[in-house]
């Protein structure tokens, strides 16, 4: 059972994300949560949407802070702990009824009550609402909700599913206000209605949202400050020169590797500290199967055979990421190098010679997109170096095309691009979590992927085990799967970082599992 102040665990979890000091005595713990000034922090991820119906993305990094989950992963926990919930488990004994008491005496920031029935409604309207590309695949394994009174919710499951409780720590099952939130659609205008660390106080779409301190907040969060400021920025240039002027305290997510580089160098700048994370952020090409050329396995085995990963790592990253041959990073269980097996080194000879027997002998015509303001400025260099890569080996002619982040995952929601870059950060961490989103009928990437050796056989047979570890087979399975089809191309995979002001403590505990940074971490040093 999953209970306040108890430390048992539904499983082990070998993917631990632990967050190390790089530099000096920067980021040491401070003083308690009474600062007047609010934080700053910048970010080059956006949200797309405040309702979280609606989204399987990095607008996850506000909800987690303004809105509450049953259970959420604590700084240091890499399994899911009691947050709204007071106590949940799997009550059945065949891990299909899984039922969460919540705290008592919660409330939402309208005053109204947050109780069973509020849970049920956040939970089906996902469901109803049923948004393209949202969170509604990620409870494929949910059959019903019910609620026991006052403070019972009982989830019974189609069948066995010992990732639910991980499913249920992810923000996109925050649970939202029934007053403000309507069951059949999406709610319009830039509110929130939460019960999290913080209340939303105002935002700007794309440019800012200020936080508070939410008095009225029951839950596991220890808030080191009373106010946050998050700065949305379109690249990783302006968020750092932001930084460097005093205009931010923080800043995460889309710092460019030339400025980690220079941090780490002898010529860093005094004043600023950074903190290193072992992310499980991974960075992929997706092949749509409606285009002529990419849905050809040949094209795709092709393009395989031919990227460089270590020359993306060192030419553009500087190796502040790592060649990935697997969708399973490095550190998580089932982790594979399915890719460099079976390819080995690039090889331009090869990718001829698999073309040939597939009858293809013309430059292949291939155009790859790219969100501008997502991933950081580098993502440019990027594309432009697998370009290079490409039409190199005299069997592609590349055309590389970007849009801002909106219209990028509008435009491949909608099936438009050939070959298009994504990049994944964990709903939770486990291998099916790098594998169950992006396989199947309907997907995160709506591009439709059948694939029932996966779907039908490997996911249901890993999800009866509470033991992570008794289904490396299964997951190995996949990954063989995956490096036959050539669906989808892993690229690389990252570090977590966090640059801030030496004035800033906290850093080194304000990322979870997930790499969502957990605002109430941060804090003025008080005391040198």
């Amino acid at each position: 059972m999953f209970t306040r102040g108890q430390l048992r665990c539904l499983r082990p979890v070998a993917a631990t994300v632990s967050i190390s000091l790089l530099a000096g005595c920067g980021l040491l713990s401070s003083g308690g949560a009474d600062d007047e000034d609010a934080i700053t922090v910048g970010t080059t991820s956006a949200p797309t949407t405040l309702d979280p119906a609606a989204s399987w993305d990095g607008s996850w990094e506000l909800y987690r802070n303004v809105f509450q989950t049953l259970l959420s992963f604590p700084s240091g926990a890499t399994e899911p702990q009691p947050e709204a919930a007071e106590a949940c488990e799997f009550t059945d004994g065949s891990s299909t009824v899984y039922t969460c008491t919540l705290r008592a005496g919660l409330t939402f920031s309208n005053g109204d009550p947050l109780d069973a029935a509020a849970v049920k409604h956040s939970i089906d309207r996902i469901r109803r609402i049923d948004v393209e590309g949202g969170p509604a695949g990620l409870l494929g394994s949910l059959a019903s909700v019910s609620t026991e009174g006052d403070r019972t919710v009982v989830f019974k499951l189609r069948k066995p599913d010992a990732t639910f409780p991980f499913v249920l720590a992810t923000p996109a099952m925050s649970v939202v206000a029934p007053a403000d939130y309507p069951a059949d659609r999406l709610r319009e205008g830039d509110g929130v209605t939460g019960s999290g660390p913080y209340t939303l106080a105002s935002y700007r779409s794309g440019e800012r949202a200020e936080l508070v301190r939410n008095d009225d907040y029951e839950g596991g969060a220890d808030r080191k400050n009373d106010a946050v400021t998050i700065r949305y920025f379109d690249d990783s240039e302006a968020m750092v020169a932001a930084l460097r002027d005093k205009e931010l305290d923080v800043t995460f997510r889309g710092i460019a590797a030339e400025d980690v580089v220079a941090q780490q160098g002898a010529d860093k700048e005094s004043h600023l500290r950074l903190v290193e994370g072992a992310g499980a952020e991974i960075r992929y090409l997706v092949f749509n199967p409606k285009d002529p050329w990419a849905r050809k396995p040949a094209v795709r085995k092709a393009v395989a055979q031919t990227v460089d990963r270590a020359a993306l790592a060192h030419k553009v990253y500087k190796d502040t990421v790592e060649p990935l041959y697997s969708m399973v990073p490095r550190g998580v269980t089932g982790h594979t190098t399915g890719f460099f097996d079976t390819y080995g080194e690039p090889s331009p000879a090869k990718a001829r010679r698999i073309l040939a027997a597939a009858g293809i002998t013309d430059r292949v015509p291939l155009t790859l997109w790219y969100a501008t303001d997502r991933y950081g400025s580098v993502t440019a260099a990027e594309f432009a170096e697998l370009k290079r890569q490409l039409e190199a080996s005299g069997l592609f002619e590349v055309t590389i095309k970007g849009r801002p982040w909106k219209a990028f995952e509008k435009g491949y929601k909608n099936g438009e691009y050939p070959v298009f870059g994504r990049g994944w950060f964990p709903d939770f961490p486990d291998a099916e979590n790098f594998i169950a989103p992006f396989v199947g009928e309907r997907n995160v990437l709506n591009t439709p992927y059948r694939t029932p050796g996966i779907t039908d056989g490997v996911l249901p047979r890993s999800r009866r085990a509470a033991d992570r570890g008794e289904v490396v087979d299964e997951f190995e399975e996949a990954q063989r799967i995956l490096v036959d089809d050539v669906r989808l191309l892993p690229l690389w995979q990252g570090k977590q970082y966090i640059m801030a002001s030496e004035e800033i403590a906290g850093g080194e505990r304000a990322l979870d599992p997930s790499a969502i940074m957990m605002m109430w971490e941060l804090s003025r040093k008080t005391s040198w």
